[in-house]
């Protein structure tokens, strides 16, 4: 993902970095405002709190991160208090960004930080969404499709939603 002349790795690296900013869209309707005990629901005895996931989901984009870097490393953190983890989301997703937007050698393809963290990060991301709604605090839908989403915007300060359902 070096820059060319004939821009192909410059569009590779937009298409992985409004992959980021879709995550970061979609996480902040389900991570704002969750009720105070939300960080450790879980629906089941054997499933992993919502806390556990998030601390998860923030795992994932500093792997994410070191695979760019050329030095993957792997950890598996304990959640901390739900708005901490979710400024570490934030943060995690904004120097993946940051990285991939500097111009400096990404050594992993765009396709694996795609199939691995960032694919991963999506559907961990509807899981809260849907502990959300077992929790009795749900989101509410939205047409994702309309959503302006911008390359570059992974903080938790994103678009007011275009269409939401009822």
């Amino acid at each position: 993902m070096t820059r060319t002349t004939n821009g192909a790795s410059q569009k590779t690296e937009l298409s992985v970095r409004h992959a980021i900013a879709t995550l970061a869209y979609r996480a902040a309707k389900p991570l704002r405002d969750a009720p105070a005990d939300f960080s450790a629901f879980r629906p089941g005895e054997e499933s992993r709190s919502a806390g556990e996931i998030l601390a998860h989901l923030c795992d994932l984009l500093d792997w994410a991160l070191s695979q760019a870097r050329g030095a993957e490393k792997w950890r598996s953190s304990k959640p901390k208090a739900w708005t901490a983890d979710t400024e570490r989301f934030f943060a995690a997703a904004t120097a993946l960004d940051h990285y991939l937007g500097s111009g400096e050698k990404v050594h992993a393809p765009p396709e694996r930080l795609f199939q691995g963290a960032i694919a991963d990060a999506l559907t961990h991301v509807g899981q809260i969404a849907m502990l959300r709604r077992l929790a009795g605090s749900p989101i509410r839908g939205e047409n994702y499709s309309l959503a302006k989403i911008e390359a570059g915007r992974t903080g938790a300060d994103q678009n007011r939603p275009v269409r939401e359902f009822d």
